[in-house]
C-alpha cells in the first residue's frame, strides 16, 4: 500500500483570472512574507487571456501553477485548487490581496490552539490603509427586503441593513463573527474536505456565505483576528467579468432556495424584480440620448430575464 504524502504546514490557494499585475503583486507579497518552512502556494489560472499564467511561471517558478482550460468560476476553481493542496491548513486567498509577513501563520496558529473554531479571517484594509468593513451576518428574509434597495435608508428598515452589514462592529478588534468574505479565509483542510468545499452550484457569489453557514451548523465558530491585516483591492478580481450581475442574481436565488426553501427563492426573485424596475428608471435619467438609453435598457432587460428564470 503506497505511503500517504507528507502533510505540509500551510497551503495557500490563489485563483487567477485576467488579473496579471494584481496576481503578480499578490505573489510578490507571499514571497516576501517567507511562509513557514514547508508551506506551499498554489495558483489555479482560469484560462486567463492577459498572459497571467506565463508571467506567473516566469516570475514565480516556486509556485505550483495549475492551468485550467476554462474559467470554472470561484467555487469550482477553489475546489480544484484545494484538491491539489497538501497542507494541514488551507488559506483561500484572492489574487487582489497583499499579505504581511507572519499574517497567514497567525490565522492557522489560532485554529491550532482553538479547536472549537472552524475558520479564521483577517482584517481587510483598502489600498490607502483605511479599514474595509467586510464581515456580514447571514442573510434572511429581512435582508432581501433592504439589500441594495433605496428604502434601506428609511429609519424603520435601516436596522435590518445595519445588522446585516455588521455596522455595530468596527473591525478594529477580535471577535466571533458569522460571515467573513473569502478574500482571505483560513480553515483546516480536514474540515474543508468534510464539508465538501464550496457548493459548485454557487458559481461566483454566496459560496463563502454558504460555507460559513455550514461551519456554524457543525457547532464551530469563526474568528476575526484584527491584528492580521491584509490589503485588499476590493472587487478587482471580478469587476471585469461581463456576466457578474447575472451570476450575482442567480447565485443569490440559489442560496435562498437552499437555506430558506421555495418561499425564500420566490421572495428574492420579487426583490430582484423591484431592483430591475428601479434600474430601468435610473437609466432613463442617466442617458439623455434615446439610442443609448434604449441599448442600456435592453442589456438590463436581458440580464434580469436570465436571472429571474432561476425559479
Amino acid at each position: 500500500m503506497p505511503e500517504a504524502e507528507p502533510m505540509v504546514p500551510l497551503s495557500v490557494c490563489v485563483l487567477s483570472w485576467n488579473t496579471r499585475e494584481l496576481t503578480l503583486r499578490c505573489l510578490d507579497s507571499l514571497k516576501a512574507a517567507r511562509l513557514r518552512e514547508g508551506s506551499e502556494v498554489l495558483v489555479l489560472d482560469q484560462a486567463s487571456e492577459d498572459g497571467s499564467a506565463e508571467a506567473i511561471a516566469e516570475r514565480h517558478p516556486w509556485v505550483r501553477l495549475i492551468r485550467s482550460p476554462e474559467n470554472t468560476g470561484f467555487a469550482i476553481g477553489n475546489n480544484l485548487c484545494a484538491a491539489e493542496a497538501k497542507g494541514e491548513y488551507l488559506v483561500l486567498l484572492n489574487s487582489d490581496t497583499e499579505v504581511p509577513a507572519g499574517g497567514l501563520e497567525q490565522l492557522a496558529d489560532f485554529l491550532a490552539t482553538h479547536r472549537d473554531y472552524g475558520a479564521s479571517s483577517p482584517r481587510l484594509v483598502n489600498p490607502d490603509g483605511s479599514v474595509q468593513p467586510s464581515c456580514k451576518r447571514f442573510p434572511g428574509f429581512g435582508t432581501a427586503l433592504v439589500y441594495d434597495l433605496p428604502w434601506a435608508r428609511w429609519p424603520l428598515l435601516r436596522r435590518l441593513d445595519d445588522r446585516y452589514h455588521y455596522r455595530d462592529f468596527d473591525h478594529q478588534h477580535d471577535a466571533d463573527i458569522e460571515q467573513p468574505p473569502a478574500a482571505c479565509f483560513c480553515l483546516r483542510r480536514s474540515l474543508w474536505e468534510e464539508l465538501g468545499g464550496f457548493d459548485p452550484d454557487l458559481w461566483l457569489f454566496y459560496n463563502d456565505v454558504d460555507l460559513c453557514l455550514r461551519i456554524h451548523r457543525k457547532g464551530l465558530k469563526i474568528r476575526f483576528l484584527s491584528e492580521v491585516v491584509i490589503r485588499h483591492h476590493e472587487g478587482a478580481s471580478t469587476r471585469n467579468f461581463a456576466g457578474r450581475i447575472r451570476h450575482w442574481g442567480r447565485d443569490r436565488i440559489r442560496y435562498y432556495r437552499k437555506w430558506k426553501g421555495p418561499l425564500g427563492a420566490w421572495w428574492v426573485r420579487r426583490m430582484l424584480g423591484l431592483r430591475a424596475r428601479i434600474e430601468w428608471l435610473r437609466l432613463g435619467r442617466q442617458f439623455q440620448d434615446p439610442a443609448q438609453r434604449k441599448a442600456a435598457r435592453r442589456e438590463l432587460k436581458i440580464a434580469f430575464e436570465e436571472i429571474l428564470q432561476e425559479g
